[in-house]
Formats: C-alpha cells, sequence, structure tokens
C-alpha cells in the first residue's frame, strides 16, 4: 500500500470515529453547535458542517443555525423514562434547581411540574418554610415528604408510568380552585418560534392548565433542549416570564429571550 493510500485510511478512519462521537452526543444532548465540535475535534467549521450534513442525509440529524439537532425518528418517537432522564446531566440540573430555589419565599403558593429537574428543586425545598406547593409529579411529591414547611397538594388524576406524573380531568379540575405565585415548569423541548413542548398531549394540556392559574411562568431546563421541539406545544415561548437554564445555551436563543422581554438566569455548565 502506497504512503498516499495508507493517508487516506486514517483520514477516513478518522471521519468516521469523528461522526460516531458527534452522534453520540446528539443523543446524550440533544444538539451540538459547530464552534464547540470544530475546537473539542480540531478541525474546521467547514469539516464539522460536512459532517453534520452527511448525518442529515442519514436521518440522523437536522441542520439548525450554527449547529444541529437530533432527528425525532432515532428514538421512533419514544419518550424517555424518568430513570433515563434522571442519568442525564444530574449536577447541573442541581445547580438550576438551586437558582430557582432561591425565588421561592416563605408565604409563596407554588407549582412544580412533573420532571426530573423539578424533582431536584423539590429536594432542596427540604429547607423552605411556610411555602404551599401543589404538583402533579409523584416522584416530586415524594420528595417534598421531607419539607417539613412545605404544605403538599397534589393534583390527583391518572397516573403515567412512563413520567411518574398524574393527568386528566381530575387533574386539570384540581387546579381551578386555586391560584399560585409561580410556576415551576420543566420542558422536553424550547424552540423561540415554534414554543414550549412536551411528548405527550395529556401532559401538554395539563401544563397549560397550570400556566394559565399562575401569576409568573418560570421555565427550568438545561440547555440541551432549546433548539428542539417536540409534537405537543404547551405555550407560545413569549408567555415565559423567567428561563432559568446553564450557560451552554446558545447564543442566538438568549439573544432571542432577551429580545421578547424574558428574564434569563444563567448558572455555570
Amino acid at each position: 500500500m502506497s504512503s498516499t493510500d495508507s493517508s487516506a485510511d486514517k483520514r477516513i478512519t478518522g471521519t468516521s470515529e469523528r461522526r460516531e462521537q458527534i452522534i453520540q452526543r446528539l443523543r446524550q444532548q440533544g444538539s451540538v453547535q459547530v464552534n464547540d465540535l470544530s475546537a473539542l475535534f480540531g478541525v474546521s467549521t467547514v469539516t464539522i458542517r460536512n459532517d453534520l450534513a452527511f448525518l442529515e442525509r442519514q436521518g440522523i440529524a437536522v441542520r439548525a443555525y450554527g449547529g444541529a439537532l437530533i432527528c425525532d425518528s432515532t428514538t421512533s418517537g419514544i419518550e424517555p423514562s424518568v430513570e433515563d432522564k434522571s442519568s442525564l446531566n444530574t449536577a447541573l440540573k442541581r445547580r438550576i434547581a438551586s437558582a430557582a430555589a432561591e425565588l421561592i419565599q416563605p408565604g409563596h403558593r407554588v407549582i412544580l411540574d412533573s420532571g426530573t429537574t423539578t424533582y431536584e428543586l423539590a429536594r432542596i425545598m427540604r429547607h423552605h418554610q411556610n411555602v404551599i406547593a401543589m404538583t402533579n409529579g409523584m416522584n416530586v411529591a415524594t420528595a417534598l415528604l421531607e419539607a417539613e414547611g412545605v404544605e403538599l397538594l397534589m393534583t390527583g388524576g391518572h397516573l403515567r408510568r412512563q413520567s411518574l406524573s398524574f393527568y386528566g380531568d381530575q387533574a386539570e379540575q384540581s387546579l381551578l380552585n386555586y391560584h399560585f405565585d409561580m410556576l415551576f415548569l420543566g420542558v422536553d423541548a424550547i424552540d423561540i418560534e415554534r414554543g414550549v413542548s412536551t411528548h405527550n398531549e395529556d401532559e401538554a394540556r395539563l401544563n397549560r392548565r397550570m400556566c394559565e392559574v399562575a401569576d409568573r411562568i418560570i421555565v427550568i431546563t438545561d440547555s440541551s433542549k432549546f433548539n428542539r421541539s417536540s409534537l405537543h406545544k404547551i405555550i407560545d415561548t413569549q408567555r415565559i416570564d423567567m428561563v432559568i437554564t446553564d450557560d451552554g445555551v446558545p447564543a442566538e436563543s438568549l439573544k432571542e429571550l432577551q429580545r421578547v422581554g424574558i428574564e434569563v438566569v444563567l448558572v455555570r455548565e
């Protein structure tokens, strides 16, 4: 084999390995950024864009501004379980939850949506006093059992074991009897144009009801959920009052959030 052929083989092998690592990052994070990948692999942004174009042709990714999103078809439309979600970005979710917990003061009435980030918030709230909290999350409610200074309310309803969350008419009707200061909303996806969305229609409907009975809507999510959209829309992005996320949020998304008047709190990744 000539030296030229050997060099070509190394180049091809390197490309294959790099693309496989990009796929792994897409599966873990949901999205990737061209500049980040360029710095990570030590190659040009043109090379990374070629990689993403290749993955798009394979139906693995969909290119977006400054990067790419994982194609929904790669997960066959299957919603991750609570256990799967809990294993991702745990330390980051705890930092986001800690920032959210600082907003809750004695006398506040809050809703905690189901989810792994709101679960971390509930764990921190064991030290809060004179707070009323309602949730539709079984795991969130279990965490709040340790919070003696928090009066716990449950929505009731039908249990979705996939997400450990309650939904349905009973859950929605129970919310109509209350008024809350803040809703802490965990989301599966957030896109500036398409809004906030989730995998399940029943949960989306309950989330919309939560938004109706809360003075402030506070989205708590890590940056991997940005520039993504799930099937069922909850609300338009413009209805959000505050987003608490990490500093890995895409710069363009951050700029757009601030442009429409949404307060953004960033924690370190």
